[in-house]
This record gives structure tokens, sequence and C-alpha cells, in this order.
């Protein structure tokens, strides 16, 4: 397997095999090639068309090495997907190509909501974005959210549901609020979850009764509003570099929208 160490998973590796990117002794190699030993096998993979169309926009690149990238994801638009406009469609416009032997098309290595802003860590090399990958797995990453919900809450709370047939787990820590004509109580708080389940922060708050600011999905519909976007930040990144060993620690400052309503942070 020494050669295909530029492949990042299993589904990579099934994919080249259909595409017929790989030959055993000159023969097209499929699922059911059996490897004795001692044979010349070669992976050629095309290089990719580029689209017709590029797209334009111009992200904050907010740290950056030969390695990978820590970005701000703006809201109003999916991290990667079948869509045009996406953010995985952008990085190479903004991100440097690594120098090393392993470089590849910057890659996310987690989501991001549509809505949410906030820190997005990028892979620039195969060896990166599966290293990466792993530390996202086994929790080695530690993210920090911030989000103004909606009514009175606890100081402090643990909330723990089912996502999609899985456990989920959202720490909250209440850090100031301010009263409201409209939602009677505002409050700024702080999220570090757990696990990474789908619209986890949006669905655990909607739980308790404190949904979030501009949350059309999860909100209380009379309690919509409208135009501003969703207020959920992804507000920092901390884990051991997993190449130069050194402890990155990220902050994505406050969108204005947030300062308004809480003036004093920073």
């Amino acid at each position: 397997m020494g050669i295909f160490d530029s492949a990042l998973t299993k589904s990579a590796l099934k994919k080249i095999l259909k595409k017929q990117y790989i030959t055993v002794n000159d023969v097209i190699a499929t699922s059911a090639t059996f490897i004795k030993g001692g044979e010349c096998i070669v992976l050629s993979i095309l290089e990719e068309d580029k689209p017709k169309k590029k797209l334009i926009l111009k992200l904050d690149v907010l740290f950056e090495d030969d390695y990978l990238a820590l970005i701000h994801k703006p809201a109003g638009i999916l991290v990667s997907g079948n869509s045009f406009k996406t953010v995985a469609q952008a990085l190479p416009q903004n991100i440097q190509r690594s120098t090393l032997p392993d470089a590849t098309k910057p890659q996310p290595v987690h989501r991001l909501d549509f809505a949410t802003t906030g820190i997005l860590l990028v892979g620039k090399t195969s060896s990166s974005i599966r290293a990466l990958n792993k530390m996202f797995e086994h929790r080695a990453i530690k993210k920090t959210y911030y989000a103004v919900t909606i009514g009175k809450m606890e100081s402090q709370g643990e909330i723990t549901s089912e996502i999609d047939g899985k456990k989920s787990q959202s720490n909250y820590t209440l850090c100031e609020s301010v009263s409201s004509d409209r939602f009677g109580q505002l409050n700024l708080v702080q999220l570090e979850p757990q696990t990474g389940r789908r619209h986890q922060l949006r669905k655990h708050l909607s739980a308790i009764g404190n949904p979030i600011l501009g949350d059309k999905e999860y909100g209380i519909e009379s309690l919509i509003l409208n135009g501003k976007g969703l207020y959920l930040h992804a507000y920092s990144l901390t884990f051991i570099h997993p190449f130069t060993h050194k402890e990155i620690h990220q902050k994505d400052d406050f969108p204005q929208r947030f300062k308004k309503i809480f003036p004093q942070i920073m």
C-alpha cells in the first residue's frame, strides 16, 4: 500500500480503481485484482479539466503554512458540494499551493452550516488532510462557538440528546444577557460541542427553549428575525499541529452584528 500514500481514504482508492487509473503489469486493475508480490503497479491520475467559469470570491486567511490553513467562512455560502459557489471552489485562489511533495487541491476537513460564520480548517497536502480528519474523529481539535440566544438561561449547562440515532453533547456557558422589547432577553453564549452532529448546536439550544437568534429552521415562528442572518459564529480552534507539533490556537473575531448587541465584546 506504500505507493498509495497520496490517496486520501479507502473510498478514494475505490474511485481511482473505478476510473481505471491503476495498472498492474500494464493491465488495468480492478478491485478483484490479486497482488502476489513483485508486480509493477502504476498509479496515473489525469489532470482534471479546469472549469470554464472561475469563482471569484475573496476569503480572509487567518493562518497558513505548507500543511494547512485556517480561514474565515462568510455567512450564506456552502463549505463544499455540487454548487458552483462554495468555499472549497474558492480556496485555490486564496491559499498558496503547498511546496511539499504530496501537495493537493486545498480541502476543508470539517463543515460549517450555510448560515454560520467563523473559522474553518483546510488541509493543503494529502497527508495533512488524512491527519486532520483523524484528529477530528478522535476529538483532538477543540472547537469553540458563540451564539446569541433568545430567553432566560441558566448560567451554564450540558445538553445531551440523540441526533440521527447517535449520541450528542454540547456544553454552554452564559457570558452576558441584555433585555429586549421584542425577544424578552438576548444572551451571548459560549458553546463547546463535544460531538459533531448535523445542526447539533442549533437543535440543542432549540430543545432547551433558547433558540439561536435568526434560526429560521429551529427557532420560534413568532420570533423569527428576517434579513440579519443566523447569530452563530465558529470563534476558535485549538489543536496540536500534526507535523510541527506546535499548539495552534486561532480565533476569528466576532461579526459586527454580535457587537451591535454586545458592544463590549472583543
